[in-house]
């Protein structure tokens, strides 16, 4: 009687353990999600908080990890590096558990690692990754999938080392189709993957899948921009990085990303032979506003304009 029990204990506890490794909610709580990526990739950044905040009053663990993805959004999108801060020090505290405490931990990584703190970045998100691991969950296996994806390139050198990558892409690019909690956050790291591959025809696909469904977002527009140049379709990048420049001294200003238009566009110009237009951009760097979050920019462009002495 007494093995039965514990039998039936251990089945239960690894029932338990099992239900604990996923990003499952109620249903009306998942809709949740959907419903503040939704208005996060239609840059209804309020909407998108209050929704969140409604998650929270039900889930104390995943609105507050949802809460700051929205704000990761907002930098990622209006250069508010403040937004950036704030995501940081709250998703230090955030009361989450099973995945959606892996989820947490994913998204401090990345937060670090924008900030300056690579290394505790690094650690934060390897400590995600194999929560990640064990989890049967497609979004979570889709998470796991982009730090193993890179992980694999880091070794691609080493001799009879497993490469998995396509395999990788093949689950990110499933779960960027099906998911409508975290399709932003899969698609977009699938685009940059094919872009490192210099498979640009792929990554520009992707780009148009991800503007499908959030009309003229401002951001997918900007990597479609940088498909386009890769494929030397200068003239459709060009145009789409001054409407960007214009869309973002608008709305908010000499922000990150309008320098990184002027940025790209220096050398669209240049590599389409226009070196006046490429000049007249690189002037508008002299302007203290650029110098003042320079360090901001993009390392890759950064290093590609220093390496052909664009800069």
């Amino acid at each position: 009687m007494l093995c039965r029990f514990l039998l039936i204990s251990l089945m239960l506890s690894g029932f338990a353990f099992a239900e604990n490794l996923t990003l499952a909610l109620p249903d009306s709580l998942s809709q949740l999600v959907s419903k503040a990526t939704a208005q996060t990739m239609a840059l209804k950044y309020g909407d998108a908080m209050a929704t969140a905040k409604t998650l929270r009053s039900h889930n104390e663990g995943a609105g507050c990890v949802l809460e700051n993805i929205v704000r990761i959004s907002i930098y990622d999108d209006l250069g508010d590096t403040a937004a950036l801060f704030t995501a940081g020090k709250q998703l230090e505290k955030c009361k989450s558990e099973g995945m959606w405490d892996a989820l947490r931990k994913f998204e401090l990584g990345y937060v670090q690692s924008e900030t300056g703190h690579s290394v505790s970045g690094a650690l934060k998100t390897r400590s995600a990754a194999k929560m990640f691991e064990d989890s049967k969950d497609q979004e979570a296996r889709a998470f796991y999938a982009i730090y193993a994806y890179y992980v694999d390139k880091s070794f691609s050198w080493v001799p009879f080392k497993s490469d998995h990558r396509e395999e990788y892409l093949a689950v990110l690019d499933s779960a960027s189709k099906k998911s409508t909690r975290f399709w932003p956050l899969f698609l977009t790291p699938l685009i940059w993957m094919h872009y490192d591959k210099e498979d640009f025809n792929t990554g520009l696909k992707l780009a148009e899948r991800g503007l499908a469904k959030a009309p003229n977002h401002p951001v997918m527009l900007q990597i479609k921009a940088d498909m386009l140049y890769r494929l030397k379709r200068y003239d459709e990048a060009a145009d789409i990085y001054e409407k960007s420049a214009a869309d973002y001294m608008k709305r908010k200003g000499a922000s990150i990303r309008y320098w990184c238009s002027v940025l790209n566009l220096i050398r669209i110009y240049h590599d389409a032979g226009k070196k006046d237009k490429a000049a007249e951009q690189r002037a508008k760097l002299d302007d203290p506003k650029y110098r003042a979050i320079e360090s901001w920019m993009p390392g890759s462009l950064m290093d590609d304009l220093k390496k052909r002495k664009l800069l």
